[in-house]
């Protein structure tokens, strides 16, 4: 990263030193826009602009520098510094069309035709001799088409980097220029908040001269500096939370010779560990053995078994005569999850219930009764679990699947279930490899354990991109071949009811046309997220028990179904999902002893389902993904309390996140409270960033 920008005349020493001191005024920044044309601002408040500093950090998209006009080629898109000759306007014969703009314009290098549309009022404004920056498609005929335009004072085209702000209805990008352009001597009043000793060590410039060249001249690289200043915040922001959950709460030591969970393991598990979840184990063990609060990330390739870990980290709790609960985000997959740790422990006799919206209030009292008595060991749930009104007696472990598709204060809430000063340990899962850059902006606060490794006997899944009736035709004989052979199928589709705006195929209508159409003779069973606890749990047991061949489903089948006789998929509209969505999809088959196959219909061209019919490594695809779809469709909607990004752009930073990640620890380590005098206006960044702890 540079130590300036080029656009900076290089300053005099002695200029320098006699120059007034000029104090950055935060408050100017804070000052109104002040905007009279009602249509402007309320299209300024639409995006967010309502003040100078917000207009200053709405940065735009670099788009090269500008052109001379004798260097222009017709039919390309560029932008140009020219001075207006001369302009008139003229009538158009089309209905409904205002006049025309026509500008001759010119520099050192050439004359041309500038044409403004639906503009009229450009005539009194440009007079000649205004210097204008244009950008648009220079035409043949030496006519230039006018996409945006906006004055400007650059002498010549090599001043002046071409921008591209993004507007909306009722302002334009170029409005926007002019708009930062008017208020571009606010860029003094931003404040330095980098300690001048870390901005050497970095080769940071100045924030007041990254924001301007952000605007004016090196758009990427006063990008990247403004996101360095973000992503330190935040990395601050995540360490400072783990250090403070760790310094102020406690947890029950688990450190007692195994008893309960050696037997289980060793005599009970259906299956021996692989390497990598026994190496899971002992890393969870470590943390339990602590009298501070495990924060643990587990993350895992498809049917890596993270609940075979999950399991573990319970049964620790159940032999030291505390509890353990297993909270997930909907009421299906916490039932599958049930049936999975029954499944996981069949000669355990460990009181376990299941707890979630749906369970009948007589049911629920007496539950309620034994989570608060101790009677009850062992709970799986749904948000249900975090209510007011269920306590526990000595929650000591608490496992949180799929932890993105909750909020902030959703998980913290376990920690009010526990005694004043005390926390549960909590094992946070999730069934989506998350790329190290996102585990350093979304999840810094968490260790991470990752499973590679499959359990022995895991089938690889072939992958097809299918489309148009033959391929369908073929599709639908593939599956009737396995359920010939005895084996099972699943059918996925986006929605539980039609939708003309999306035009997919709706799981209740492709269930009821394939029960009497290309699968009818076989048994064919629904399941989707509308459905009553008893009719899911019908569905699940009927597929599950061998009692139905084929299940049509939404993605509530996503994780936490286990059905090894299931040998092939057929995926609807495909490319309504993500890459490591439609991975999870897919792990469903590839379970059991015989090859599987996994069909997604969708365009052939598509990215995402060329990336899954060439790769299986979830990992791999989860960096594809995040290539393809950005941080925040892959994440979702950042935590609660964290400060959404403005001027960072992952994966594109990950090197800028990396370093700010490495200075954060290092800053952190020399002065844990920010407490040195050269810190305190970075201290104040971090006052003014409102955070709960995860």
């Amino acid at each position: 990263m540079p130590t300036a920008f080029s656009s900076r005349e290089p300053l005099d020493p002695e200029a320098l030193r006699t120059a007034p001191v000029r104090r950055p005024r935060p408050s100017a920044l804070a000052a109104p826009l002040g905007v009279r044309a009602a249509r402007l601002s309320k299209a300024l408040e639409a995006l967010g602009l309502a003040t100078v500093g917000d207009l200053l950090a709405h940065l735009p998209r670099g788009g090269g520098e500008a052109r001379a006009v004798g260097e222009l080629v017709p039919g390309e898109v560029a932008g140009v510094v020219v001075e207006v000759r001369s302009i008139r306007s003229r009538p158009v014969r089309r209905r409904g069309m205002r006049p025309l703009v026509e500008a001759t314009v010119g520099d050192a290098t050439g004359v041309m035709t500038a044409t403004f549309f639906n503009q009229p009022w450009l005539e009194r404004r440009y007079a000649p001799g205004t210097r204008l920056l244009l950008h648009g498609d220079f035409e043949a005929r030496n006519r230039f088409r006018v996409r945006s335009h906006a004055p400007t004072d650059a002498a010549t085209g090599g001043d002046v980097a071409m921008a591209t702000y993004r507007a909306t209805e009722g302002v334009s990008s170029t409005q926007l220029a002019a708009l930062v352009r008017e208020h571009r001597t606010a860029v003094l009043d931003a404040v330095e908040r980098l300690p001048g000793r870390l901005r050497a060590a970095e080769g940071l410039p100045d924030v007041a001269s990254a924001l301007d060249a952000a605007h004016f001249s090196d758009h990427e690289a006063g990008r990247r500096r403004l996101a360095f200043d973000e992503l330190l915040v935040d990395q601050v922001v995540q360490l400072r939370l783990r250090a403070q959950r760790r310094a102020a709460l406690g947890a029950p030591p688990l450190a007692d010779t195994p008893t309960l969970s050696r037997v289980w393991r060793e005599e009970q598990l259906p299956f021996a560990p692989t390497g990598d979840q026994r190496r899971a184990m002992e890393e969870v063990d470590a943390d339990l053995a602590m009298r501070r609060p495990m924060a643990r990330l587990l993350m895992g390739e498809v049917g890596s078994g993270k609940t075979v870990v999950a399991l573990h980290a319970m049964l620790r709790a159940v032999e030291h005569g505390r509890q353990a609960a297993f909270m997930a985000p909907t009421e299906t997959l916490a039932e599958q999850h049930f049936a999975t740790l029954q499944g996981l422990m069949p000669g355990v006799a460990v009181p376990a219930a299941l707890l979630t919206g749906s369970t009948p209030l007589g049911r629920r009292a007496d539950l309620m009764g034994k989570l608060g008595s101790g009677e009850l060991a062992l709970v799986v749930g749904t948000h249900a679990l975090i209510e007011p009104g269920v306590g526990f007696r000595d929650l000591a472990v608490a496992v949180v699947d799929e932890q993105h598709r909750f909020g902030v204060r959703q998980r913290s809430a376990l920690d009010a279930k526990t005694p004043e000063g005390l926390a549960p340990h909590v094992l946070h899962m999730t069934a989506t490899p998350i790329p190290r850059t996102l585990r350093l902006a979304s999840f810094g606060a968490l260790d991470v354990t990752t499973l590679r490794e499959l359990p022995r006997g895991r089938r690889p899944i072939g992958t097809h991109v299918a489309t148009g009736e033959r391929e369908r035709e073929r599709a639908y004989e593939r599956i009737r071949e396995e359920l010939r052979a005895g084996r099972q199928a699943f059918v996925v589709c986006p929605l539980v009811a039609e939708s003309e705006v999306l035009q997919a195929r709706a799981a209740t209508a492709e269930f009821e046309r394939l029960r009497d159409g290309e699968l009818r003779d076989f048994r064919v069973v629904l399941l989707h997220g509308r459905m009553t606890s008893r009719e899911k749990a019908e569905a699940m047991e009927a597929f599950a028990g061998g009692r139905a061949d084929v299940l049509v489903a939404t993605t509530v089948i996503e994780v936490g179904i286990d059905v090894p006789n299931a040998t092939v998929m057929l995926v609807e509209d495909a490319e309504r999902y993500g890459i490591s969505q439609l991975h999870q999809l897919r792990g469903r088959v590839g379970r059991g002893r015989h090859e599987s196959l996994c069909l997604l219909f969708g365009p052939k061209d598509s990215a995402r389902l060329k990336a899954l019919a060439e790769h299986r490594d979830g990992f791999h695809l989860a960096e594809i993904d995040l290539e393809l779809r950005g941080e925040g469709e892959l994440t979702g909607t950042r935590q609660s309390g964290l400060a959404r990004m403005r001027f960072a752009r992952l994966p594109d930073d990950a090197d800028v996140l990396e370093r700010a990640h490495a200075r954060a620890g290092a800053l952190l380590e020399a002065d844990p409270a920010l407490a040195e005098p050269e810190h305190a206006l970075l201290a104040d960044a971090l006052a003014a960033v409102e955070v709960v702890p995860a």
